[in-house]
């Protein structure tokens, strides 16, 4: 295979405000041939992203190149004036950014934004890119693809959205794609469709790859390189099969480390029970909701139907399910967020009121909500001290000296300097943000917090050091949790119990053990099977499976009728399935399933 892009030696700084530079990139090399994916692994702030993005003949502001060459076919893209990078971004170099639905405008079709840049750079006429397109479409594996075009984000789900981002970037055949954490944020069965269809289209098209990510795991299904980087340099460089099976570096060893082991019983913590009362800390009972006006106690989209889900003091119930399933919706309702159509929310045996605006202040105190992006989450105009303080005000009235003591103790709880306080979020490193965002809602010392995908946009190590903080949190205080997850591996180490939810009905649940071991609910047999194990070759064996083939790349159907996962399921009974309510088959244990196979064939 011939080389395609070459980085020798690069060097890139950062020039603060006294005019001095900092190092950022020291001293990097490797190349990317045709047809092959070469993968930047390593932790937030290695510089991974600055990188990928030196491809382009890009920095971000601030930064400046200080040596080296970024060779594109034998010519330094670094050097390049402004005519001729406009030539080379989004024609001969592409980028696909973490976030597909940030990506697109909701206000045209599809089929506009996928075309646009091709045709406005004069790549292809419009027919020529309608046809390229639609070819796309099929190369990816996406459904429909005469009529895709003329539909609208919001009408496919996140990974089609994510493939459809391929489409566009891949649309005027570049010859370089930069994907940077292009499956970060996606439920394990939506990951695998996508790394799946990218694999295998670059192949097809001849074009190469630079995977910007921190998952170890994902890296061994789709890289043939890896290039481990720490502080901007080197670490460690080869073969996919050689850094994943015989890592050289004890840096790489340590990132090895820190991937989850696949979801399995017994990796989670004993519960002592000492702050176990009478009343579970939160209760949600006979729950209907969704989104729309409510007509005869049904929303007019409705997206949680009957569920009921308890939560003990110092307990942690993990909720998990693919995008779509009504994970977040739950937390909401919780919250106060979003009121339900039907039943009731009890805190401490307490019905609360339905909406947020309708709770007491003690009622809004003790359930709080830290949400999934620290980066929109946090006011960044506003000081660490001022963040955490506000709460500490309105709940606890403190003020003055007793506030900022308050606030001192807050940052040495998630275990970050006191010197923070006068920081601004820009300040942080994407771990810290998150550790603040979760003292904010420690500040108002909550009997629940609800964690809403707190761990998923932090690297590998960042995020097993923020699963430790809130093991931690829980044996300190007795706060119970509800830890809305895709990542299966993360819940089983750190819940209690665990829920199962598919198209807004709770499929399965139970203790972390028994829903982790045999007898599965086929849908959470799918889940398990989907986790990515750090091995090379893993991806294509599973694409073999019976329950891939039947259950990956297929939309979550909200129905009224049958069992909502009747279109996916490998063992699925026609003219039961599809027509009747499954029951629930309650097991040993408190483990409840919910299916028309017994308990006998759930193993099998």
């Amino acid at each position: 295979m011939s080389v395609l892009l070459e980085v020798d030696d690069l060097r890139i700084s950062a020039r603060n405000d006294n005019d001095e530079l900092t190092p950022i990139v020291k001293g990097v090399s490797f190349n990317v041939a045709r047809g092959e994916v070469v993968a930047l692994i390593g932790e937030s702030g290695s510089g991974k992203t600055t990188i990928a993005l030196s491809s382009l003949g890009y920095t971000k502001p601030g930064l400046e190149f200080v040596g080296g060459e970024v060779r594109l076919e034998g010519e330094d893209v670094i050097t390049m004036g402004a005519d001729q990078l406009r030539g080379l971004r989004g024609q001969r170099v592409a980028y696909l950014a973490q976030s597909a639905a940030a990506t697109f405008n909701p206000a045209l079709t599809i089929g506009e934004q996928v075309t646009e840049t091709c045709v406005l750079h004069d790549i292809l006429t419009q027919e020529q890119a309608d046809e390229r397109a639609e070819f796309l479409y099929r190369a990816l594996e996406l459904p429909d693809p005469d009529l895709l075009g003329k539909r609208y984000p919001h009408q496919v789900s996140g990974g089609q959205l994510q493939r459809l981002m391929a489409a566009t970037a891949l649309c005027g055949k570049p010859d370089l794609l930069v994907l940077d954490e292009p499956t970060t944020a996606l439920d394990v069965t939506t990951q695998i469709e996508v790394l799946k269809a990218f694999k295998s289209v670059i192949k097809q098209e001849g074009s190469a790859a630079i995977y910007v990510t921190h998952d170890l795991s994902v890296v061994a299904q789709i890289a043939d390189h890896i290039v481990v980087l720490y502080a901007g340099e080197t670490q460690e460089y080869g073969s996919a099969e050689q850094v994943v099976s015989d890592p050289g570096h004890d840096y790489t060893r340590r990132l090895m480390y820190a991937v989850r082991p696949p979801p399995a019983a017994g990796q989670g913590d004993e519960t002592s029970g000492e702050h176990r009362r009478e009343a579970p800390a939160l209760e949600v009972k006979d729950l209907v909701a969704g989104y729309g006006k409510v007509k005869d106690g049904k929303p007019a989209i409705t997206v949680l139907r009957d569920v009921n889900v308890a939560i003990e003091r110092g307990h942690s119930v993990g909720v998990i399910g693919e995008s779509g399933c009504g994970k977040s919706t739950l937390a909401r309702v919780m919250a106060g967020l979003l009121p339900a159509a039907q039943g009731e929310v009890l805190l401490d045996g307490e019905p609360l009121e339905p909406a947020l605006q309708q709770r007491s202040r003690s009622d809004l105190q003790k359930v709080q909500f830290v949400f999934q992006m620290a980066d929109t989450a946090l006011n960044p105009r506003q000081r660490i001290d001022h963040i955490l303080g506000r709460p500490l005000e309105f709940y606890l009235g403190l003020k003055g000296k007793e506030k900022r003591r308050r606030v001192g103790e807050l940052l040495q709880i998630v275990e970050l300097p006191q010197e923070f306080a006068g920081r601004y979020p820009e300040e942080l490193s994407g771990g810290q943000k998150q550790r603040i965002n979760l003292a904010r809602a420690l500040a108002a010392s909550p009997e629940v917090l609800l964690c809403d995908e707190v761990i998923s946009a932090l690297d590998s190590i960042v995020g097993a050091n923020v699963i430790e903080l809130l093991k931690k949190l829980r044996k300190q205080t007795g706060v119970s949790f509800v830890f809305i997850s895709h990542d299966l591996s993360t819940v089983a180490s750190f819940a209690d119990e665990i829920i199962v939810l598919y198209a807004g009905r709770v499929v399965e649940k139970g203790t972390t053990d028994a829903v982790l071991s045999p007898p599965y609910h086929p849908y959470t047999r799918l889940l398990i099977s989907s986790v990515p194990e750090l091995r090379v070759g893993w991806l294509e064996e599973t694409m073999q499976t019976q329950e891939a083939q039947a259950g990956i790349d297929r939309v979550v159907t909200l129905t009224d009728k049958g069992c909502p996962f009747f279109d996916r399921c490998p063992r699925a009974i026609k003219d039961t399935c599809d027509q009747e309510t499954p029951p629930v088959r309650m097991l040993s244990g408190g483990h409840a399933i919910e299916c028309h196979l017994g308990e006998a064939e759930f193993a099998q």
